[in-house]
């Protein structure tokens, strides 16, 4: 079977609902900062006056990983660009990159190597070559690369390319004076996607020092034994791990080499499918644990969002690799239950952690003085939605998610335009436009969490092989205004912790439902600059969830005329609570885990 291609987010545009929702919130956050101030450290850096008040958070001048959102603002405002043709962004794309330009000719002369641009000093690369302390340097470079990659492939920006070349060009001097063991050791450090950057720079270019480039920062370390199926992840910091996989799915599709596929695809079953919670994300403070260990790690810094980031991008690899539904399951249920989730739909604020502890609550970013690593990535997340609603083949077009959209597959003279409030409805209507009849497959996944669902095609039932985790198609000859009403019924289900079956959370569909727990006692759910992990909120008293002495199914009912809402009712709890998605929980107390001891 052809491999499937995501269409472009340019070819994708999203219709109101949730997720456009979401995705209009950041982009006001994104116009809402100021671009003085997000160069003011790559300005002193190089000796160029600025006079404005700096950000705060990690952008402040004395933290050592400054730059990095300025990196994630120029992707996230070429997504946001790519996705809504928001011309003010496009500006601001070009101004920052000028910029940036001018910062990189003047850092010569303040005594800097040529082609080197950051916010920071370039002795910090000096001090993880001596193993000398350092907050990962090369994670930030990669911010920067990608930010600059992204400006110049979804904004067309040429001044982009040129400032990435030169760049790439003082990377390369900086691995090619290094033995390859001094190399492996400098990679014991978190050093980003660097592979990925440089990889997919290299499918720009065809450059092969780019390509070899992104071979050496391939940590051997921990991509070895992955490519021989083994698991060794407990207790590594996650997210350093993942963007280094990410490199790897790069690396394999422009060398064919299957061993770095495999690594990549081993990687992504087990921590989707072993070391994910019920949400889609992972981790507690940051490592991944022993999955026999679950209970012991519902707390309030499971969870980082950046991961999930991340595991997104990784699963969109391995759904080009085999037109997979179980990964799209996967992808739904991430994007809806954490990414979704994260964003504070009061100020557009991100979440660091989704705290799974039970009684506890989401902490938000402030707009000027946080700037944590999921803030980058969390602006990033709400303008890549038109990322994996659709691929294609030559002769088929995949509906992969249920969200309100449109695309436009211009070489086939073919619009579709899906619209559905799902999940607060099991259906999802889609409408064709065809500038001529034309033959083609619609392939449209049919869910795990779905037992049975009903096509029709203008009004007609149509007998498809429709399998839970499965694509069923539909094809034929196409005509102008042809219609196809998808439903995938939604039942109520429980599904357990990993290794701890007397805990569990309740789903309709692909939903995470959390008890809402009321604000008693609540702390100030905004940090600036207080170290996301030290903070004392996580430290912050938390209520009593008690133990459920009934069946979990059995003691919840829907709520008419309310969706996704329901009632939990069990004698060990004061009074009834409430269910809500997950999602639509924000600035209250709750829990998505229950535990439950019942004679069954």
């Amino acid at each position: 079977m052809t491999q499937p291609t995501f269409f472009d987010v340019r070819q994708v545009r999203l219709l109101d609902g949730l997720f456009k929702d979401a995705q209009e919130r950041d982009r006001a956050y994104l116009r809402l900062l100021d671009a003085e101030r997000l160069l003011h450290n790559f300005r002193v850096t190089a000796g160029l006056p600025s006079s404005v008040q700096p950000y705060g958070g990690w952008e402040s001048p004395e933290v050592e990983v400054r730059g990095h959102f300025v990196g994630h603002y120029l992707s996230a405002c070429a997504l946001m660009v790519a996705s809504t043709d928001d011309s003010t962004l496009q500006e601001r794309v070009a101004y920052l990159v000028a910029e940036l330009a001018r910062c990189q000719d003047a850092l010569p002369a303040q005594g800097y190597s040529e082609g080197y641009l950051s916010a920071f000093p370039e002795v910090l690369f000096d001090h993880v070559e001596r193993r000398d302390p350092a907050w990962a340097p090369y994670y930030t470079m990669h911010k920067i690369m990608a930010g600059l990659l992204d400006a110049h492939v979804l904004c067309g920006n040429a001044q982009a390319l040129a400032v990435l070349l030169r760049l790439a060009g003082w990377v390369k001097t900086r691995v090619d004076r290094l033995t390859q063991e001094q190399m492996q050791i400098n990679l014991l450090m978190e050093f980003g996607g660097m592979n990925e950057v440089l990889a997919n720079l290299y499918a720009v270019t065809r450059d092969p020092d780019h390509l070899r480039l992104s071979l050496a920062f391939n940590d051997d370390l921990i991509l070895d034994p992955l490519k021989q199926g083994v698991d060794l992840l407990d207790r590594q910091h996650a997210n350093t791990q993942i963007p280094k996989l990410i490199g790897l799915a790069r690396q394999y599709e422009l060398t064919g080499d299957s061993a770095l596929r495999d690594a990549a695809q081993f990687f992504w079953e087990r921590v989707a499918f072993a070391r994910s919670y019920v949400i889609g994300g992972h981790s507690d403070d940051e490592l991944f644990f022993p999955i026999n260990r679950f209970a012991d790690h519902l707390s309030p810094v499971s969870a980082e969002t950046c991961n999930t980031h991340n595991m997104l991008k990784l699963t969109r690899h391995i759904f080009g690799w085999s037109a997979s539904a179980r990964a799209m399951d996967f992808y739904e249920r991430a994007l809806l239950n954490h990414i979704l989730a994260s964003q504070d739909p009061q100020t557009g604020g991100m979440l660091y952690f989704a705290s799974l502890k039970p009684g506890h609550f989401k902490v938000y970013s402030t707009p000027e003085n946080s700037f944590w690593c999921c803030t980058g990535t969390g602006i990033e997340n709400h303008a890549r939605y038109g990322e994996a609603i659709y691929a294609r083949t030559e002769d088929a077009l995949y509906i992969n998610l249920f969200i309100p959209s449109e695309v436009t597959w211009a070489e086939r003279g073919l619009t579709l335009r899906q619209e559905t409030r799902f999940p607060e409805e099991d259906t999802t209507r889609m409408t064709l436009r065809c500038s001529q009849p034309t033959r083609l497959a619609l392939r449209l996944r049919c869910p795990a969490w779905a037992d049975d669902v009903t096509v029709t095609v203008n009004g007609q039932v149509q007998a498809v092989a429709a399998q839970p985790e499965s694509y069923c198609t539909l094809e034929r000859e196409w005509h102008d205004g042809d219609t196809i009403t998808f439903r995938c019924p939604m039942t109520l289900r429980r599904e357990t912790l990993p290794g701890a079956t007397d805990y569990a959370a309740l789903l309709v569909g692909p939903v995470v439902l959390a008890g809402a727990l009321g604000t008693d006692d609540m702390p100030d759910v905004y940090l600036s600059d207080i170290p996301i992990r030290d903070t004392p909120i996580n430290d912050y008293p938390a209520p009593l969830v008690p133990t459920l002495a009934g069946d979990l199914l059995a003691q919840t009912t829907a709520q008419a005329g309310v969706p996704l809402t329901y009632r939990l009712s069990d004698p060990a709890l004061p009074q009834p609570v409430e269910l809500i998605p997950f999602y639509r929980l924000h600035h209250q107390r709750y829990t998505v885990y229950w535990h439950s001891q019942t004679p069954a």
